[in-house]
């Protein structure tokens, strides 16, 4: 999204089809939906045809397209965020949650960094920071932030000890997260590892803790049970517990 001219593929059909073609191409899939239904219902087939539709109403959405345009927004709040990728990521993803999409997951960096780590940090750290605060702050001057929660994550931390490439490894034992929003208790810092960031010292959280907690506050019963292949009723989360000490007094 930082880049000029920056548009998301398929918002718009192909040049070569217009309205009509369109129309006749939406209304034999029709057709044939219809014919199915009538001879079995197939729950997965249904969920296809609902996904095509939800892809119909965005193309035909011009709100859909005026999300993704960047080019609305001041100049100021551009730089705000920084003109770069990560600021351009942060930004759409506050515009999609101002237009009311609720789930928005973006990406930055490349932090897997097993050789080289120190000038891959300073290259990347301050930018993210940079783009992140202003994301948060603008989700709250907007209003937005106490019914948006903005999670910053990952599947595992580095290795205490540098390795011969002056990279760090994979290393499970213990890893930071942020939270922000929806209920977040705003400047608390849960928790600490020990001197060389090798295991936790205090206020250790599971994944599965941070993970009911995340669904608690966005409204998914974390314990819910749904069925996987085979009729076999699986736990979104098991055995995980809301920690009461991220969250604000109710």
């Amino acid at each position: 999204p930082a880049e000029d001219g920056f548009a998301v593929k398929d918002l718009r059909p192909p040049a070569r089809v217009n309205t009509a073609r369109q129309s006749r191409a939406r209304s034999l899939l029709s057709l044939v939906n219809e014919r199915v239904d009538r001879e079995a219902e197939v729950p997965r087939l249904q969920a296809i045809d609902s996904f095509y539709r939800q892809a119909y109403r965005m193309i035909d959405s011009p709100a859909a397209r005026a999300a993704f345009d960047l080019s609305k927004e001041k100049p100021a709040t551009r730089e705000a965020y920084g003109n770069g990728a990560a600021g351009m990521r942060m930004l759409l993803a506050r515009r999609l949650v101002e237009a009311g999409v609720r789930f928005v997951s973006l990406e930055y960096g490349t932090w897997d960094a097993h050789f080289n780590i120190a000038p891959s940090l300073a290259g990347q750290v301050p930018v993210f920071d940079h783009a992140l605060a202003a994301l948060v702050t603008d989700l709250d001057d907007r209003g937005l932030l106490e019914t948006t929660l903005v999670t910053v994550t990952t599947e595992f931390g580095r290795t205490p000890r540098i390795n011969k490439s002056a990279g760090r490894d994979h290393w499970a034992r213990v890893f930071s997260v942020m939270l922000a929003g929806a209920g977040i208790r705003r400047g608390h810092v849960h928790g600490s590892s020990d001197l060389t960031a090798s295991s936790p010292d205090t206020g250790a959280l599971s994944p599965r803790d941070l993970l009911t907690t995340v669904y608690h506050q966005i409204g998914i019963v974390a314990e819910k049970e749904l069925m996987a292949p085979g009729a076999r009723p699986i736990e979104i989360v098991k055995g995980g517990r809301v920690v009461k000490e991220l969250l604000e007094a109710s």
